[in-house]
């Protein structure tokens, strides 16, 4: 069963690890890549759990409300490229918001927990998977400069060069 203290230890842990940020960063733009978002319900996934990192995959589990379960052609995308995806019905713990006293549990201030159905969506990708998706990516970064962008050699350097520039002929008196 997941919880908000869950899920909050998960985004802290991500946010205090810069590891864990980068892995998730590079876990997210593979999905990307791959295209994952053009199915059903993907987008509205939120992190439950990880990135875990072991030896050879990273895993991360997602969640959605049970009637906006993630298309799973989706799922089947990703394990044509060797990930491995598993789906879990589940149950999502929350506090109830107080707005009468019956909301409040005997005894306390805090609100009463409910309970609200979920599916959980782990995906473990080979870290083999997320490098040749990177560098795949730094080479279309490194091919994205503009030439015209480019520094241009000043003109004091070509006569250090030993190049000297090339006077223009002067135009003869009257002529425009």
């Amino acid at each position: 069963m997941q919880d908000t203290v869950d899920v909050i230890k998960t985004v802290q842990n991500v946010f205090d690890n810069d590891t864990a940020f980068t892995v998730l960063k590079d876990f997210e733009r593979v999905l990307d890549e791959l295209d994952l978002y053009v199915y059903d319900n993907w987008e509205n996934g939120e992190l439950a759990s990880g990135p875990n990192i072991k030896r050879h995959f990273v895993s991360c589990t997602f969640m959605w409300d049970r009637d906006k379960m993630p298309d799973p052609t989706g799922g089947q995308r990703l394990t044509d490229y060797d990930c491995k995806v598993y789906y879990k019905k589940d149950q999502f713990v929350f506090p109830r918001q107080i707005i009468e006293p019956g909301d409040m549990r005997t005894g306390t201030k805090k609100g009463k927990m409910d309970k609200r159905p979920i599916w959980l969506v782990e995906i473990m990708m080979p870290k083999e998977l997320i490098r040749s998706i990177y560098s795949g990516y730094e080479a279309e970064t490194d091919y994205s400069k503009d030439p015209a962008t480019a520094e241009e050699i000043p003109v004091d350097q070509n006569i250090d060069a030993g190049i000297e520039p090339v006077a223009e002929p002067d135009a003869p008196e009257g002529e425009i």
